[in-house]
């Protein structure tokens, strides 16, 4: 039987979210039933269990409601503001790990039509797939990520992915060994800490030690996946399951 008061939110985690997001208690206007907490607390719910929308239980409100709600800070980009609030400045950059994971699509996140956005789902080894393509900072915390089909090689996005992260060395295996990769590491000033792929004409030289660190980014994804909305996609866009993402995130920064 499902606990719908069993919370996840503590009180310094809400004290650091909250003055973050709109219609604060304090603030003029109108207010959400039962407040912004609970509110928050519906969502982490839902991608806790993997639930339908229309299966929130009701201590929550009505579904239609806290969707609807949902959609509309989404479109706004209110989870990414949080999320970028939360991290800024808090980052350790001395070392970032980088790794994809692969999630496997539910049928019901198939189906959407493609005027209504990117779907990033395609066909691998387990089926229908997304890659989650994250970079972890030194003390194993999301700090960037990029949604694509499960059947793109980890390489391909890994220069956009990584341009904007200035760390000072850069933890990846094999597939991260590419010309243009280790060129977007050394232009931000930092040292790629990835193995040389057995075809390499002049083998670089690696951090054994540092490279043991990496698996913090997989220990990340570990975290990411205890929630079951996350482990399996139900979501049919990309963006809306890159939102279920942020607000994973926000939760473990908070």
């Amino acid at each position: 039987m499902l606990q719908p008061d069993r919370t996840l939110l503590n009180d310094d985690q809400w004290h650091a979210i909250e003055p973050h997001i709109p219609a604060r208690e304090k603030s003029p206007g109108r207010k959400a039933a039962g407040g912004n907490r609970l509110f928050l607390e519906s969502i982490l719910f839902l991608i806790r269990t993997g639930l339908p929308w229309r299966d929130l239980p009701r201590h929550f409100g009505h579904w239609n409601s806290i969707y609807k709600r949902y959609a509309r800070w989404s479109e706004n980009g209110v989870w990414k503001k949080v999320f970028a609030i939360l991290t800024g400045g808090n980052l350790d950059l001395s070392e970032v790990s980088v790794d994809s994971s692969s999630v496997r699509a539910h049928q019901h996140a198939a189906g959407a039509r493609k005027t209504e956005g990117e779907q990033a789902i395609g066909r691998s080894r387990g089926g229908p797939t997304t890659k989650i393509h994250a970079v972890a900072d030194a003390l194993g915390r999301l700090v960037h990520f990029l949604l694509t089909a499960g059947n793109v090689n980890d390489c391909t996005p890994a220069s956009e992915l990584l341009e904007t992260v200035p760390a000072e060395n850069v933890l990846g295996d094999k597939a991260y060994d590419t010309d243009e990769i280790v060129k977007t590491i050394q232009t931000n000033g930092g040292n790629a800490v990835v193995p040389s792929k057995s075809n390499r004409k002049v083998i670089r030289p690696l951090d054994t030690e540092r490279y043991k660190n990496r698996n913090k980014i997989e220990r990340l994804f570990c975290r990411l996946k205890v929630f079951r909305g996350i482990a399996t996609r139900y979501a049919k866009l990309t963006r809306r399951f890159a939102n279920l993402i942020l607000v994973v995130g926000i939760y473990l920064w908070a």
